[in-house]
């Protein structure tokens, strides 16, 4: 039973000088041009990192111990989503403070027993005055045996909409943008570690890069995003070919084939 009574972390913040480098970098892992001086929404990922020393990690790659990770035996953290919004863009060049909090707990029953849903709020401050929130939805369950890995399907997804992005994500991708966020959990570069101890069907698709790609198409249809919201539903596997949907109506989606819908997302 996961009992996290007197777990009560204390808010932290962390100043940093936005450098246009991370940015570039992404864009060339997305295979277009740099956004220039402003972030796109969710370009924040790529700063505010922390950078545990090795020593510091756990088996599964992430770290033992954190301000906001919860103290469970065993713990297998995932992305389960999120929401952003926006009163100004975060900018190359400009000092941002950003104040990390616990929103809220809940423990819940799954397929899998019981699991620990975390909200974490980042609030982003420059010159005094807020520019933007972040809640994180991160879903954590104590380890065990885990399932068989499932046969993964690899047929291209027949996918209808306004705007599409087809894509696949290759272990070179997975291995660049786990370095961009300075993300070391092994289900996005050990294969036989996905699928022998935390039962995946192959290399796991990182969800915020599934985030990423979805605010690709309002961002290429010069669309500004101000607010958005986002829940990861299924986990993409490296190779298998995807579709980020979107239309002007605010609707966002991830299809992966076998008829899976990986991702829903609306913004405003």
């Amino acid at each position: 039973m996961i009992d996290i009574a007197g777990w009560a972390p204390e808010p932290q913040e962390t100043t940093e000088v936005i450098g246009a480098g991370p940015a570039e970098a992404l864009a060339g892992v997305l295979d277009v041009e740099p956004p220039g001086e402003e972030l796109p929404p969710l370009w924040q990922w790529l700063h505010f990192l922390e950078r545990p020393a090795r020593r510091e990690l756990g088996p599964d790659g992430h770290p033992r111990e954190g301000r906001f990770l919860p103290p469970m035996p065993d713990r297998r953290r995932m992305f389960a989503g999120g929401r952003f919004r926006i009163h100004e863009p975060l900018r190359a060049g400009d000092a941002v403070t950003r104040r990390a909090e616990l929103a809220s707990t809940a423990v819940k029953r799954g397929r899998s027993g019981e699991m620990l849903f975390v909200t974490v709020r980042h609030t982003f401050v420059r010159d005094g005055a807020e520019i933007a929130v972040e809640e994180q939805d991160l879903v954590y369950r104590s380890g065990g045996a885990a399932p068989g890995p499932e046969r993964p399907a690899f047929e291209a997804p027949d996918v209808d909409a306004p705007w599409t992005l087809r894509t696949a994500a290759d272990p070179v991708m997975l291995f660049r943008f786990s370095a961009l966020t300075y993300n070391a959990h092994r289900i996005h570069y050990d294969e036989a570690y996905a699928t022998e101890v935390e039962g995946h069907a192959g290399l796991v698709v990182h969800g915020p890069l599934l985030a990423i790609l979805c605010l690709e198409l309002p961002r290429r249809a010069g669309l500004k995003v101000r607010e958005l919201s986002f829940r990861a539903r299924r986990p993409v596997y490296a190779r298998q070919p995807f579709v980020a949907a979107g239309s002007p109506d605010g609707t966002l989606s991830v299809h992966a084939p076998g008829d899976v819908t990986a991702m829903t997302a609306t913004f405003a």
